[in-house]
């Protein structure tokens, strides 16, 4: 039985730090920039870019001496944006396969991907590590593959690469060759084995390789035995695969408190970006956005905006947080934010050749917002009865659009339609036997000619507000001939007589 073909890509970005804090900060990424950590002023450099390191900026700098630089940027260190970049890259990776691995260390991102058997849905490996390497830089994040038939060999290659943006793919049964020239460093060794080494004076791979077995496990056990199997690229493992909760979040945190909307929208700009590029990469749509920001005092501010149909439209988005936030201001400048998207399915509408072009839902949930700001949130929608008798019993819901086959509806019959007064008319109504015998209305006299009723109506039972209702249907009518259809509502506990409705 032969054993199946292993092929494995390892994808490698350095100073993560920095890179997942740029990542939401398009602005800083062309200025040299570093990350602290620490609490001041005990502050001490634990990520930079490139341009920085130019500088000659190095890990474990103190706030003092990063002052001595001119035109640096700094940023305090954020483990929830470099948790969300982690899962972002992830779910980048996962796209390709879904057996990832994560073995990313407090610096680095690293994952190594199992793309055995993909090369006819892919491509080759060379165009699979090109086609993965656009999608992380569209991320924001500068990194390298290495792609190999060993799994350890894939991941030497990629901490040996120096330069980023760099797709290598080792070819099979050339992986020791390959590994030779790379620096020990690449291996993660412990301080006794490195030292160890330096002292024998082992630098590569290539010369750790070439050591003779049994005297390296003589001399270092079975760790000499492994650490040489690292070097010669034929170290077997046994692959662990990573299962990520897909969830659609992105936080930042801001570099100084904001109380202007427009600079905060600019921020909410970049985090829907890349909610919706997460979303389209799964083929799926924004179906709503809610929005946390922390403020000062230690408090929130939530709000959820839902349009009607799922879309990844972010101007709309941006239309639609803008005058929800302008209706409803936060109380307190604002520190961070949190954007969390709930997934929904891409809208698919089929028209007829003859039909008419239907509205966009996008200038539907535009104008909605802007009449919610005017009116209020709870006055714009569609009115539904409550399963209740009390006089204009409603509530107000929000359009929806049902994507779902429509049921066929039989045709009605014709009914009567009735004109709602608000507010209800007061009337002078004489009874004659407990019934409404005349009223005037409208500086007119009105006889009763046929009246139905009484229809009583009371408080919920449950409830302590007292309706005590009498409800009259009537057809009446004037001296010269003119008729009237209405409803009468008699208030027993006030003894008085309103004009409810009229009917044509």
């Amino acid at each position: 039985m032969t054993k199946p073909a292993e092929l494995y890509a390892c994808l490698y970005a350095t100073e993560f730090p920095a890179q997942a804090m740029l990542r939401l900060r398009p602005t800083l990424r062309e200025k040299p920039c570093v990350v602290m950590e620490g609490v001041p002023p005990l502050q001490k450099v634990c990520s930079l870019n490139s341009k920085a390191h130019t500088m000659g900026v190095a890990r474990s700098m103190t706030k003092v001496e990063i002052d001595t630089f001119a035109s640096l940027a700094v940023l305090q260190r954020s483990q929830t944006e470099e948790r969300a970049a982690k899962i972002t890259m992830l779910e980048c990776a996962g796209s390709f396969s879904p057996r990832v691995e994560d073995r990313s260390n407090d610096n680095a991102f690293l994952c190594v991907i199992d793309i055995a058997g993909t090369e006819k849905l892919l491509g080759s490996p060379a165009i699979l590590g090109k086609t993965l390497l656009e999608k992380v830089r569209a991320l924001g994040i500068s990194a390298c593959v290495a792609i190999a038939s060993n799994f350890h060999a894939a991941i030497c290659l990629a901490r040996g690469m120096s330069h980023r943006n760099q797709v290598v793919v080792i070819p099979i049964a050339e992986e020791s060759l390959a590994l030779a020239s790379l620096p020990l460093e690449v291996l993660d060794l412990s301080e006794e084995h490195a030292e160890t080494f330096s002292l024998w004076g082992i630098r590569t791979l290539g010369m750790l390789a070439a050591l003779p077995e049994k005297a390296l496990i003589a001399r270092m056990e079975q760790e000499g035995k492994r650490l040489r199997q690292l070097a010669s690229g034929d170290l077997p493992h046994l692959f662990l695969p990573t299962e990520p909760i897909f969830t659609l979040e992105e936080s930042m945190e801001l570099d100084t408190p904001v109380e202007l909307l427009d600079s905060l929208l600019f921020v909410i700009g970049i985090l829907l970006e890349q909610l919706i590029a997460r979303a389209t990469a799964r083929v799926l749509a924004l179906a709503s956005v809610t929005i946390t920001l922390s403020l000062e005092g230690n408090t929130s501010h939530t709000r959820t905006v839902r349009p009607a149909l799922p879309t990844n439209e972010r101007l709309l988005w941006i239309k639609l947080l803008r005058l929800d936030l302008e209706a409803h201001p936060p109380p307190a400048a604002i520190l961070a934010l949190t954007l969390m998207a709930e997934p929904g399915s891409t809208s698919k509408v089929q028209l007829g050749l003859f039909s008419p072009q239907l509205p966009e839902p996008i200038r539907l949930d535009v104008t909605l917002a802007r009449i919610r700001a005017i009116v209020g949130e709870n006055c714009a929608g569609r009115a539904v009865l409550k399963d209740t008798h009390q006089p204009d019993g409603f509530r107000m819901e929000p359009f929806k659009v049902f994507s779902g086959p429509t049921s066929e509806i039989a045709p009605s019959r014709s009914r009567v339609a009735i004109r709602q007064i608000r507010p209800p008319e007061l009337l002078a109504v004489t009874t004659q036997g407990n019934q409404p015998k005349t009223f005037f209305f409208r500086d007119r006299h009105y006889t009763v000619e046929h009246a139905h009723g009484p229809w009583l109506t009371g408080g919920d039972w449950w409830n302590s507000t007292l309706w005590s209702l009498e409800q009259w249907d009537l057809v009446a009518r004037t001296q010269d001939g003119m008729l009237l259809c209405c409803c009468l509502m008699r208030n027993l506990s006030h003894n008085s007589w309103q004009m409810a409705a009229l009917y044509d």
